[in-house]
């Protein structure tokens, strides 16, 4: 069915009541490598419920975390193939800390649907309310290979230069050959990152490491090496996906510190190749 952004853009996708505990913040963690050594007190911060912090891109997943069935991409006015679908940014604008534990509703809405010729762009914007105040707020962009082409609108197109100097930090993040299927368990059951043959149809050699893992593994390592892991002096964080990692290699984030914010890229050491840019975190 053709993209139809008359009826998509504004549409509400999914209206949710969001439940968690400490229990699902530490599996979280864990599936992004936290508690690696598991005697460091700083990997304990999210590895162990005494003294626990939250890193703000749990928020972001909150609201999927029962979810046990591979996503569809199944909107009003949009209807894509899961097997075309990659991610393509992600941000978070934190309103408050996140708690250890809550209760709360998500809205999610479709915010824009952009025609880049070849492939189209759904943008989601979700809002997290606890006791009637909001939380945090979310937006996904959504990039679907041969869905392009609709007559819609182009859509901006913003990049993140980093600083033509030495980055101030740079910080690796050792991913694990087996982490992918630990991510799976908060709630993104997609194959691409467990099934090797929907992999190979998909054009990859293997399953690849979920793009809002790499998302939050960046998170942390920036928390952690500019910010002492104080992660709930985050305001906002948001990345471009630009690339893939495959489970088991090394991500090296470079960081710039620009004052009221943290601008950084990643990339995978073992093939030198970008995954994420226009990396900013901003302080609150």
């Amino acid at each position: 069915m053709p993209i139809d952004p008359d009826v998509a853009i504004g549409a509400t996708v999914a209206t949710q009541d969001v439940e968690w505990d400490s229990s699902d913040v530490l599996l979280y963690h864990l599936a992004l490598g936290a508690g690696d050594p598991p005697t460091d007190p700083g990997e304990l911060r999210y590895a162990y419920e005494r003294d626990l912090r939250v890193l703000p891109t749990f928020a972001v997943v909150a609201p999927n975390l029962r979810q046990s069935e591979p996503p569809a991409v199944s909107f009003p006015g949009v209807e894509i193939d899961l097997a075309k679908v990659l991610h393509g940014g992600q941000e978070i604008t934190v309103h408050r800390p996140i708690p250890t534990a809550g209760r709360g509703r998500s809205t999610t809405r479709i915010a824009d649907v952009q025609d880049k010729g070849k492939a189209a762009v759904i943008v989601q914007e979700s809002t997290l309310t606890v006791d009637g105040e909001a939380l945090c707020t979310t937006r996904s962009s959504i990039f679907a290979h041969g869905e392009g082409g609709f007559g819609g609108e182009r859509g901006p197109s913003h990049r993140v230069q980093p600083p033509e100097r030495e980055p101030d930090i740079v910080a690796d993040s050792v991913t694990q050959p087996q982490q992918a299927l630990l991510y799976r368990l908060c709630g993104d059951r997609n194959p691409l990152h467990a099934d090797p043959a929907f992999a190979e149809a998909a054009g990859y050699p293997q399953p690849i490491l979920h793009g809002l893992c790499t998302y939050g593994v960046v998170c942390k390592a920036v928390v952690d090496n500019a910010l002492g892991g104080e992660a709930e002096r985050v305001s906002s964080f948001a990345a471009r996906f630009t690339g893939v990692v495959f489970p088991g290699e090394t991500i090296r984030t470079r960081i710039w510190d620009e004052g009221g914010s943290l601008v950084a890229e990643s990339s995978v050491v073992e093939r030198d190749s970008r995954v994420l840019s226009d990396v900013v975190l901003a302080v609150g």
